[in-house]
């Protein structure tokens, strides 16, 4: 039984993953490779997702979320931070580290990511940008920016920024999804984000899940809370409600 469940289970992310394409672009001389979600029935006012991914790159998890979105008629990008795939959590955590270190690379792999969704068909007056965990970091830099985006949702991201950085007024809605036990986000780094949004002045939202750790949106991560990663299946569906009701307010 517990075999075909998990054929079952196969079979449904290969067909939810069925709409998507790679798409080849360049950084320089770095070649990158997103993957691109087509709506069978586009949105009217044509709206687009970009997506950026956790910390071991483009995985299931985000190419299923993109193609989610693809059947509720958004188009949808899921970008290609690193150019290059992690072998292991060792060298994720070495690229992740790199790119919230060179923030302004960073932003910049998010703007090329944001150029082929537009390219792919989507109205640049109806972007918003979401990410999971090291893409989470990665969303609340291109609120930092003031990429032309009406919004950006964190899921279970990384909310600290080095303290020298200047605070810039942040014009894109934020919508920032986190998980109650989550302890790899101090009590401190929660304030300074907090007081940041304050002092930019922007529009923010931060919603906690109860018993909810970190990566609680991945069904991959498991169910042991003490590890500080783990899936939380009413946490994973009240926040994707959230973002959805998110987007109508954005796009309308």
């Amino acid at each position: 039984m517990k075999n075909l469940f998990l054929i079952l289970s196969f079979i449904t992310v290969i067909s939810s993953q069925a709409q998507l394409k790679s798409v080849s672009y360049t950084d320089g001389n770095q070649k990158l490779e997103g993957q691109l979600a087509q709506p069978k029935k586009v949105l009217k006012n044509k709206a687009g997702v970009l997506v950026l991914p956790a910390w071991m790159g483009i995985e299931t998890n985000a190419k299923t979320n993109a193609a989610e979105l693809a059947k509720l008629g958004y188009i949808t990008f899921v970008a290609d931070i690193y150019g290059k795939r992690p072998t292991n959590s060792k060298e994720a955590g070495q690229l992740a580290g790199y790119f919230k270190t060179n923030y302004l690379e960073y932003q910049k792999r998010i703007q090329l990511a944001l150029d082929q969704l537009i390219k792919a068909g989507a109205n640049p007056d109806k972007i918003a940008v979401i990410g999971y965990c090291f893409g989470g970091t990665g969303v609340l830099e291109a609120a930092r920016t003031n990429f032309k985006v009406n919004g950006v949702v964190s899921f279970h991201g990384g909310l600290s920024r080095d303290a020298s950085r200047k605070i810039e007024t942040i014009n894109p809605k934020v919508l920032v999804l986190h998980g109650a036990d989550d302890f790899f986000e101090s009590d401190a780094e929660i304030k300074a984000f907090q007081d940041e949004m304050r002092t930019a002045k922007a529009d923010w939202q931060m919603v906690y899940y109860a018993d909810a750790v970190h990566a609680f949106t991945h069904k991959d991560a498991g169910n042991n809370k003490s590890t500080g990663v783990a899936y939380n299946e009413k946490a994973d569906k009240r926040s994707w409600r959230a973002m959805l009701d998110f987007f109508d307010e954005i796009f309308k």
